[in-house]
């Protein structure tokens, strides 16, 4: 799966999302839409993290849905 699949079925993963990321808001990923580029920009916001270390949380989060990120 590549993560075009996890933008096309965002609705499906948001709540892992919520669960992973506690301080994303219900806002924030309605915002997001499954954008990766948004979902890191909305990392770094609220948990105050470099941009290396949001692609890293989000390729590990994503290898429990065997996608590429």
């Amino acid at each position: 799966m590549d993560w075009n699949q996890v933008e096309g079925g965002w609705k499906r993963f948001k709540g892992s999302a919520k669960q992973e990321w506690a301080k994303l808001t219900d806002d924030d990923l309605e915002m997001i839409e499954g954008k990766r580029d948004v979902l890191a920009g909305k990392l770094q916001q609220r948990y105050g993290i470099a941009r290396e270390e949001a692609d890293r949380q989000i390729h590990a989060w994503s290898e429990q849905f065997g996608t590429t990120a």
